[in-house]
This record gives structure tokens, C-alpha cells and sequence, in this order.
């Protein structure tokens, strides 16, 4: 969709009233930068303690929100020492100070207690809520609570759990098989006639034209309306129906050899010799789980995580991996994982375990009243508990106390409201992001360094918007649309899930909110360049532009069934993530590496008393690599 075409001031509803503000800490944004952040600090001190406090109702533009990334940025581009005010001692020492409040770090904490019961540990986040990409959207609706995930949306993984994941949901009372037999509602919407859609917009195919019945209709009548000529419809029918063997007298193991080196745009193309055409339909089927559209995805991937059997049915593939296949994810030799999605996503396993870190901070006691017990913040940093949950704290330095080989403990260096703080402990935990490691311990060897950045982040944002209500969604028949050409390549209803005293909405004439994704992709270039140029991108767009093109779109989606976009939208929040999910190896453009070779196994080695811990360090976008990861970095220390 072009970006030109109906944003910011010129969207529907860009002048009526609406939740829609920026903030930093609670507090409206005015300025950015340690200078603006003392002025604060000197008339709010500790945000978190404020009565009332509560970062996921918070709308407008959050995930990296303003204020929780400037200050790294200064750190990474050389300049943050040059102004920042000598660092100040803070309290005691501790056992354990981990740097990241994500689910991993949050982990890290968890399993260094169970070792270690007296342990006394300082969690710290750049943040102004704890979780990381687990992040919680809450709306109040129709005086009805509405929650969104801001972030990471399920527990899934192409693998099963491993018995330390497994353990620690256990552990935090979760048990996903039967959460999801009795919790999860997923025939509510395809019992009232709600199915998936695809919007082909005019930008990209010559006209706007929504089209439904995808998965119940022959192929033939859903795309019937559609703008693509008569070569391209027939291809995309004889992909998604045919049962042809594009590769003859190739065994399985053989076929997915090569399907693991080439891209599934290519596939297309050349193998299966279909109409460029079909290209812009099947461009963005891959964007949601990686990034990046078909021509930086392998054929194999695609063919794997099952997001679209076009062209495979007559491979006859067996399951499992193929053979030297490297790097490339080795879930399809093992089967998934269980599945199950809290109303906030895995913000829940976020707070469950801040609850058992803990548990003054968040009341209740199941994985069912987690969902909707308010989090009391004001007791996550109190003097003298034995973990101490401190947001808004962006680490700018870790170093070993002494040569690493002989060191005597470690210190750690965070920029808070315009100070700067040194705190120290027996170990260390980096549980951010990899990238930004060597800054913060630029002490690491070159290798290693190197190593953490190698794996490049996938950039990505998840919008939550509330609708007055959902009749316009029911009258055009869709519960979720993919949008291949659109600046929000899908969106879906919020997803039906009854827990505890949660309840979810049924009636499409209550207020719903919807989940828009955007992935800023670029094709042409290989993964990591492409993610590259969407952190800048993401960082670069104001909240008045992703505002609008949620108007635009949805407007000319569901304009003709009644939705007035300037009447309808009520709310907006803009989950922006420059630094998504974990970087996942793409054979198509990473080597294989010798085993212990690989960037995030060499990247993930503990140095003196500091051990590193996230999903990064696993080459895997999925909660339990942040779990496992977490669980290895504890043991680092502890043997």
C-alpha cells in the first residue's frame, strides 16, 4: 500500500478525539535524554512507586517506547560517557543482578533462587514494565476489561518443551494441554459464520477487493472477485489444490536437500513454474513467523511450519529434517510444542513469575487469576526483599571485578532518570539482547563480540485497535484477513479465550479490539539487511503515521460493511519492536557452522562471573529458547 495514500492528518478520524498518547514512565513525553530525565527524577523519583501505576493500560506508541532506548543508543554510538554524570554507588551488593526483565531474565532469577533460596538478586529493565517482547495490552471496553498481547503472542515452538521449560511452567501452574482444552474457544467465531479473508488492495493489484471463504470454498470461487489475471488465478488453483511432483525422481530426503537452498519465491518460479502473477499473493505468507517475505525464505521453511501447503502436496515429503541441513531449525524432525494463548499472550507467564519472585507484588495464586490481578509496582523494588525489580534502568556498562579467569564478583552500571548508578554482585545475568552486549561489556573478547552481532533482530509491530463493534467484521464474514500488499499485512478478531473471572466478548454489537501486524520488510536483500533497514524504519515513524494507515486500511476493508473508521476506532495501541523476535538461521544466507561454532553458541559464552541468557543466545524466536537459555546461563555460574 503506498504510504502516501491516505495517512496522517489525511486518514479518517485523525482529528477526533482518541487514546492516542506517548509516554515515558506515566508521564507525558516533553523531551528525551538524561538532561530532561533529571528534571523529572527531581519531582518524581521512582515512577514505578506511584499509586496507580500501570504501564499496560498505557496507549498510543509503546513497546521501545520513548525513553527506553535513547540512552543505549548514545551508549552504541560512542557518546553517552561523554556526557553522562560520573555513576554513583548504590546499595548493598547483591548475590545476582541480571540485566533484562524478560522472560528469560525473569527465568534466570527464578532458577538462581531455586539453587540458591538466600540469594538476594537485582533485576533490571530499560523498560517502564517488566516482561520484554511479553508485553501486555489492557483496554477498559464497555466497562469490561479487554486485554491485547502487546508482544509475544503464545506458548508454541516448533519443538516440544524441553523438560526445564516444561518444569518451570509447571512450576508457575501452568499446564498448557489443559488450559487449552478448557479455556480456549476456537469454534465461537466459525460457529457465526467468521472465516479468513484476503484483501487484495489497488496499490499492489490494480483494485481494493476483499475476498472470503479461504480453506471452506474451492480456490477457484474464493478468488472468482479477485484483481489477478486469469493466468495468475489458475496457478494459484492449481498450487493449492494440484497434487503434481514438481520433483520428479528425487527421493524425500533428496527434495527437501534442495528446497532447504532455495527460496520458496524461487520455487515458484522455477520449479513449479508458476505465473509471476502469483508472486504478490504469496509474498507475505511468511512474514509473521520470520520477518521477511518468500524471496529471503526458504521453500523448506515454508513447507515446514505449515503456512501454506501451495506446491508441496505432490512432493510426497516425509517428516523430518533433511540431511545436511546445517544450522537450519530442526524442529520438523521432533513435532511441535503444546499451544495455548492467555488472553495478554505470554505477558502471563511474565507476571506469574514476577508472583513467585515475588508475591506481594501480584495477588492470587493460579494461572487462571494471574489474568486479571492487578500488579501492585510499587512493591517490586522495595529495601530489604530478596528480588528487587527495577524499570526504566538502562544498563551501560558490566565488567568483571578483576582480570575474568580470577574475578572477585562483578559490576554493573545503569543510567536512571538522569543519574547514573553502580551496583555490585557475586554474578552477572545479561538477559537483554545480544546486539547489545558488547557495548555494555565491551571488555568481552573481539570473537565474541563479533559473534553477538552476527544475529541481527527481527523488527516487527503489533498493534491492538479498539472497534466501537464488530458488525462491519460479521457482516464481511471474517474473523482475520491476510493482507499481502498492505502496510498491515494481516489482522485478526482478538482471539476467544475465557479464564479465571476473564470473560471474553461474543456479542458483535460490544466494543472488540483487533490485532494489525506490520512487518517492515525489504526484499531484495538478504535476512539481517533487511532487518537492518526496518529497526530504522520503526524508529523512525511517528505514531500519526501507523495511526493513519490503521484508519485507511480499514476503512477500505470494511468501509462498504458499515465501519467508519473516524466513528468506529476508539483506541490505539502501537506495539513498535525494532528489536523483535530472535534471529533464526536462514539457509539461504548463513554458512554452516562447525558444532559449538555457530554465532550464538560462541556468542553465549560466560565471561568471569557474567553469563548471558535469552532467546538469542538460542537462535530461536520461541519462550522456551529464553527458558532453556536461561537455565544454561544459571548453570554457568553455578559450576
Amino acid at each position: 500500500m503506498a504510504e502516501d495514500d491516505q495517512t496522517g492528518d489525511d486518514a479518517p478520524g485523525m482529528n477526533r478525539p482518541i487514546q492516542r498518547r506517548d509516554f515515558l514512565n506515566g508521564v507525558a513525553v516533553t523531551a528525551i535524554g538524561l538532561a530532561s530525565a533529571r528534571a523529572e527524577a527531581a519531582a518524581l523519583a521512582a515512577p514505578q512507586d506511584a499509586p496507580g501505576y500501570n504501564p499496560p493500560a498505557l496507549t498510543g506508541l509503546r513497546g521501545s517506547h520513548p525513553g527506553s532506548f535513547e540512552v543505549a543508543h548514545s551508549l552504541r554510538d560512542g557518546s553517552f560517557w561523554r556526557t553522562a554524570p560520573a555513576p554513583e554507588p548504590g546499595e548493598d551488593s547483591y548475590d545476582l543482578v541480571i540485566v533484562g526483565g524478560g522472560i528469560s531474565g525473569l527465568a534466570a532469577a527464578q532458577f538462581y533462587r531455586a539453587a540458591r533460596p538466600a540469594a538476594r538478586i537485582l533485576i533490571l529493565d530499560n523498560h517502564d514494565d517488566f516482561g520484554g517482547h511479553a508485553k501486555r495490552n489492557e483496554f477498559t471496553l464497555g466497562g469490561r476489561m479487554e486485554l491485547m498481547n502487546g508482544g509475544t503472542l503464545e506458548i508454541d515452538s516448533p519443538r516440544p518443551y524441553s523438560p526445564v521449560a516444561d518444569g518451570l511452567l509447571r512450576t508457575l501452574g501452568i499446564e498448557p494441554v489443559k488450559l487449552e482444552e478448557s479455556c480456549a474457544s476456537k469454534t465461537t467465531y466459525p460457529s457465526m459464520g467468521l472465516g479468513r479473508g484476503i484483501f487484495f488492495d489497488r496499490e499492489t493489484f490494480g483494485r481494493d477487493a476483499l475476498v472470503t471463504g479461504v480453506g471452506e470454498r474451492p480456490w477457484a470461487q474464493v478468488l472468482a472477485n479477485a484483481p489477478l489475471s486469469d493466468r495468475a488465478r489458475a496457478d494459484i488453483v492449481r498450487l493449492e489444490e494440484g497434487d503434481e511432483d514438481f520433483m520428479p525422481g528425487l527421493s524425500s530426503d533428496e527434495k527437501k536437500a534442495r528446497l532447504s537452498r532455495i527460496s520458496y519465491r524461487d520455487f515458484l518460479l522455477h520449479v513449479a513454474r508458476a505465473d509471476p502473477g502469483v508472486i504478490p499473493y504469496y509474498q507475505g505468507v511468511s512474514l509473521d513467523e520470520w520477518g521477511v517475505g518468500i524471496d529471503a525464505i526458504s521453500a523448506l521453511d515454508i513447507w515446514g511450519f505449515g503456512y501454506t501447503t501451495a506446491g508441496f502436496a505432490g512432493l510426497k515429503l516425509k517428516p523430518g529434517s533433511a540431511p545436511h541441513m546445517g544450522n537450519t531449525p530442526s524442529g520438523y524432525a521432533d513435532g511441535g510444542s503444546y499451544t495455548f494463548h492467555f488472553p495478554d499472550g505470554n505477558a502471563s507467564i511474565a507476571r506469574l513469575l514476577v508472583r513467585r519472585l515475588i508475591p506481594a507484588a501480584l495477588p492470587g495464586s493460579t494461572a487462571a487469576d494471574v489474568v486479571t490481578s492487578r500488579v501492585e509496582y510499587g512493591q517490586l523494588d522495595r529495601p530489604g526483599q530478596p528480588v528487587r525489580i527495577r524499570l526504566s534502568s538502562i544498563v551501560v556498562g558490566a565488567r568483571n571485578i578483576g582480570s575474568p579467569d580470577a574475578s572477585q564478583g562483578v559490576e554493573v552500571a545503569y543510567a536512571r532518570f538522569g543519574q547514573v548508578v553502580r551496583v555490585r554482585a557475586k554474578d552477572g545475568v545479561l538477559a537483554g539482547y545480544n546486539m547489545m552486549i558488547p557495548y555494555i561489556c565491551p571488555d568481552l573478547p573481539k570473537a565474541q563480540r563479533d559473534a553477538l552481532h552476527y544475529l541481527v533482530k527481527v523488527p516487527l509491530v503489533y498493534t491492538s485497535v479498539a472497534l466501537r463493534s464488530w458488525q462491519p467484521l460479521v457482516k464481511s464474514g471474517v474473523r482475520e484477513v491476510y493482507a499481502p500488499g498492505c502496510y498491515w499485512n494481516s489482522l485478526q478478531l482478538n482471539q476467544v479465550i475465557d479464564i479465571g473471572q476473564y470473560r471474553s466478548v461474543r456479542s458483535p454489537d460490544q466494543p472488540v479490539l483487533l490485532r494489525l501486524t506490520r512487518v517492515p520488510c525489504h526484499p531484495g536483500l538478504d535476512e539481517r539487511s533487511q532487518h537492518r533497514m526496518g529497526h530504522a524504519e520503526l524508529l523512525a515513524t511517528p505514531f500519526a503515521t501507523y495511526e493513519g494507515h490503521v484508519r485507511n486500511q480499514l476503512g477500505r476493508m470494511f468501509g462498504a460493511a458499515g465501519l467508519d473508521p473516524a466513528r468506529d476506532i476508539t483506541a490505539i495501541t502501537v506495539n513498535r519492536w525494532p528489536h523483535g523476535y530472535a534471529y533464526e538461521y536462514n539457509p539461504l544466507f548463513d554458512p554452516d557452522w562447525a558444532p559449538g561454532q555457530a554465532p550464538h553458541e560462541l556468542g553465549r559464552a560466560r565471561f568471569g562471573r557474567i553469563a548471558i541468557a535469552n532467546s538469542d543466545s538460542g537462535a530461536a524466536a520461541y519462550t522456551d529458547s529464553a527458558i532453556d537459555q536461561a537455565h544454561r546461563a544459571v548453570q554457568d555460574l553455578l559450576t
